[in-house]
């Protein structure tokens, strides 16, 4: 038994709750979308051992288990699932005045080398953990450093938290400073050691994280692939066609290739468990790719307006017959906001530009079970079921006076959880639970 499961006390919430049983995109939300008005969430041995009606599940809770009331002012929800960020960039949040490739030259790669210093990296993971935390986000994928101390620290911290997060070092041997720089083979020997020491140790998964194509050679890319061949269960984490300037850059360092995706396919680096942050100008036939391929995208709103990068289509993207596994992405640090609530109502507007509404059901659904599915973790994490890991959260739906008061004209439930990812952010999150464990409640104000 992991750590995290062996406490065999039961944690039980009480409250409205809301989840989802399937993929609310190509099921639709009547059929896979579930709210209980007063539901019991019971949470032993790090899962939930119930969930349902709270008049049925009181009678299988053992006896003398306190249940903690949340009133019809708050809402139940699976933790917020972020398929995309990177942890040494929290202290660069908010850096003003630059598009992608200079930003990275100005402000990323000048905080990335920090982590050199192990004290350093350990103390902005455990800004970042808590920063998610206070956030509602339990599970994240997650890039670290070229440095693989800056993944150990990371773990380290995730272990002691008992969360279930997904984490590798950066491979990048070209066109970065020559501090961040590895060589093909000292990124694959280093990854690999990294896999072998916490792929599946309690809630840990790894990555093999080339950062995008521009900083890595073909031979690193070629190691890369070579390396998920040698664990296809590992994860693959990278970006893809975030910019225009960036997307003929990869044309012009990679002409054999068909396409940006192609690149990654050439090598053995797109199919399930692989991610992609961005794809905002990925063609037709690279999303189909993704469809065929089971290549998952990280859509990073806040991030792509921060930096003028475009905006990624999502009803393009899920367009039937080849729609693509999409999850949310907060893409800290040229993502400005640590709350999924925040990344929710900016997919919404990104939607609009596009000249599509995003509704506030399939943008929960992305926030929870989407992400869950796109990094296939479904089956773990992203509803609330019997069985599945216990992350969980309560936001106050009451939580800010504008709120409350816009609250008190609410028609229904999908207005309310409209309102919501409009004018939500961390102070919404009252709870989070994380393994059944509570790790953070909300402090009174005031």
């Amino acid at each position: 038994m992991n750590s995290w499961e062996a406490d065999a006390s039961v944690t039980a919430i009480r409250g409205p709750a809301l989840t989802f049983t399937g993929d609310a995109f190509a099921e639709g939300l009547e059929r896979t979308l579930r709210f209980e008005s007063d539901a019991i969430v019971a949470m032993s041995r790090g899962r939930i051992l119930h969930f349902g009606p709270a008049a049925r599940v009181a009678q299988l809770l053992p006896p003398g288990t306190q249940v903690e009331r949340f009133g019809e002012t708050h809402l139940i929800l699976p933790g917020f699932v972020d398929c995309h960020a990177h942890y040494p960039q929290t202290r660069i949040v908010g850096s003003h005045g630059a598009q992608l490739i200079d930003w990275l030259s100005k402000y990323a790669f000048v905080a990335e080398q920090r982590c050199a210093d192990e004290t350093y990296a350990r103390e902005v993971a455990r800004a970042y953990l808590a920063e998610n935390l206070r956030a509602g986000t339990t599970t994240a994928a997650v890039f670290c450093t070229v440095h693989p101390r800056s993944a150990d620290v990371f773990f380290e911290e995730c272990e002691r938290l008992g969360m279930r997060m997904i984490a590798g070092k950066l491979l990048m041997d070209r066109n970065a400073p020559a501090e961040l720089c590895d060589t093909p083979q000292r990124g694959f020997d280093e990854s690999k050691a990294l896999i072998e020491r916490w792929h599946g140790r309690g809630r840990a998964l790894a990555a093999i994280t080339p950062r995008f194509a521009p900083s890595c050679s073909p031979e690193q890319l070629e190691l890369a692939g070579a390396l998920w061949r040698e664990h296809p269960d590992a994860y693959v984490q990278s970006h893809v066609s975030e910019t225009r300037a960036e997307v003929e850059w990869v044309r012009q360092l990679f002409p054999q290739s068909a396409d940006y995706l192609d690149v990654y396919a050439r090598h053995g680096l797109i199919g399930p468990r692989a991610i992609f942050g961005h794809g905002i100008w990925l063609s037709d036939h690279e999303l189909r790719r993704c469809h065929e391929s089971g290549t998952a995208i990280a859509h990073c709103p806040t991030s792509n307006q921060f930096l003028g990068s475009g905006a990624f289509d999502l009803a393009r993207a899920k367009h039937s017959p080849r729609p693509v596994r999409v999850g949310l992405g907060s893409d800290l640090g040229a993502g400005t906001s640590f709350s999924m609530l925040r990344t929710l109502g900016a997919a919404y507007e990104v939607a609009q530009a596009c000249g599509h509404s995003l509704s506030a059901g399939h943008a929960f659904y992305l926030a929870t079970r989407g992400g869950a599915q796109a990094l296939a973790l479904e089956e773990k994490i992203g509803s609330l079921a019997p069985g599945l890991e216990a992350d969980v959260i309560v936001l106050d739906l009451h939580a800010t006076p504008l709120i409350a008061e816009r609250m008190r004209s609410c028609a229904d439930l999908s207005e309310a959880l409209f309102v919501q990812m409009i004018l939500g952010d961390e102070r919404s999150v009252q709870a989070t639970y994380v393994a059944g464990r509570e790790v953070h409640r909300r402090r009174p104000t005031a």
